[in-house]
């Protein structure tokens, strides 16, 4: 099932990556990425408050709260930059290069979540990673 989610997790990303240039023509990157994360913002606790998720944000502990804020800072870092990218570049060229993210986040949870890495992973990883330069260069 998890696959599901992530495959709807990519369609909804490249999506993004189209609206947004279209979206961003002759406006400020980061005004259009805080404009974007309001609309983010008012969709995630709709969908919170109609599941009544909200019951569990006293049961959040002081490692719940430091990781989900860096991770919100990190996914508006990427955004910001993402954004940028977006109005400088191709989507066709960027949208790719962006997923690098894959590769990267192999290489860190082997690193600092003791994940075991799999040929399997390697390989993709690799394959990525190259797909990337070719982009780029």
């Amino acid at each position: 099932m998890w696959w599901i989610y992530a495959l709807l997790s990519a369609l909804f990303a490249a999506l993004t990556a189209i609206f947004a240039k279209v979206g961003i023509k002759g406006v400020d990157t980061d005004l259009a990425t805080a404009i974007r994360t309001v609309i983010i913002l008012i969709l995630a606790w709709a969908i919170v408050l109609f599941k009544g998720s909200n019951q569990g944000i006293g049961n959040l502990t002081r490692v719940n709260w430091t990781f989900l804020i860096l991770s919100g800072c990190a996914t508006g870092l990427s955004w910001i930059c993402y954004f940028r990218a977006l109005q400088l570049g191709k989507v066709s060229q960027v949208a790719p290069v962006d997923k690098l993210s894959v590769a990267l986040a192999i290489a860190l949870s082997v690193l600092f979540l003791g994940e075991p890495l799999t040929v399997k992973n390697a390989i993709g990883a690799l394959l990525i990673i190259a797909g990337t330069l070719v982009l780029i260069f």
